[in-house]
């Protein structure tokens, strides 16, 4: 007894090894300490990224004024939303017919098409979404902001499918059994038993959806058209020709926005618990 006891006692751990605890703390300036010199200078109230000249509001009220930067954000905003929306849908359908089933051979193979854009280099992605859509332009003439809103579709459904899968598999099968056995029909079923129980993760995935959206540059930049700059590609196109803390301040608004999403994905991802 006395042995199990001490066994116990001194299991491994890797918060008790030496130099854990400073390791972690480089690892967390590394990370933090860039983000945090860029929200800093988004206040300078000079013209310089390096050289701080006092507190201001000058570069968030340049950006609220700046046409470009409307422009911008009302497409990001639009492309984002419709984005998550499709995403979400989508990956909703999947999950259910990936979780509600039997296994099957070949199931594996499914899983991994769906994910297959979190495993091939967003750059793969773009090239074949730009030459996919290249052809579609020449045979239509259709030039508008759809090609933007079935790319972010298409690369943001792993994104939604993870949480949501993850939230019917932790569902209590038991429910949806038992109001079989009271005669309701599969969608019944769905709508008053799966559907508010599994709501949480599809929360949690069009909100990561709609992140991912936001804040993608490399599709962007392949797909779109000349006028259709998302907020991420006009900072691009900005830090090519002169940086001010203009570009530090809209960063840190997307930052926020970013944040404040993943936080409430978090809140709700352990909601299921």
């Amino acid at each position: 007894m006395a042995e199990a006891g001490t066994s116990s006692q001194t299991r491994f751990s890797i918060k008790r090894q030496p130099g854990f605890t400073t390791i972690a703390i480089v690892c967390f300036l590394m990370l933090y300490a860039p983000i945090i010199t860029l929200v800093t200078y988004s206040f300078n109230a000079g013209t310089s990224v390096a050289i701080w000249e006092g507190f201001s509001w000058r570069w968030y009220e340049a950006a609220w004024q700046n046409e470009q930067v409307q422009d911008a954000a009302a497409r990001s905003l639009i492309v984002a939303a419709f984005a998550a929306l499709i995403a979400t849908t989508a990956a909703t359908m999947a999950a259910l017919a990936t979780t509600r089933t039997k296994p099957y051979r070949g199931l594996t193979t499914v899983y991994a098409l769906i994910n297959q854009p979190l495993m091939v280099p967003e750059i793969v992605t773009a090239v074949a979404l730009l030459i996919f859509f290249a052809v579609i332009k020449v045979n239509t003439g259709y030039q508008g902001l759809g090609y933007l809103i079935l790319a972010h579709t298409a690369f943001c459904i792993p994104f939604a499918y993870l949480p949501i899968r993850a939230r019917l598999e932790g569902m209590d099968l038991s429910l949806e059994s038992a109001a079989a056995d009271l005669y309701a029909t599969p969608w019944l079923t769905f709508r008053r038993v799966t559907l508010p129980l599994l709501l949480p993760g599809i929360l949690a995935g069009a909100m990561l959806a709609f992140v991912i959206s936001l804040d993608d540059v490399v599709i962007t930049e392949f797909v779109k058209t000349p006028g259709q700059d998302t907020l991420p590609t006009y900072m691009l196109g900005q830090l090519r020709r002169v940086v001010t803390p203009e570009v530090n301040a809209i960063s840190t608004v997307l930052l926020t926005i970013s944040v404040v999403l993943v936080s409430v994905f978090f809140f709700l991802n352990r909601r299921k618990r």
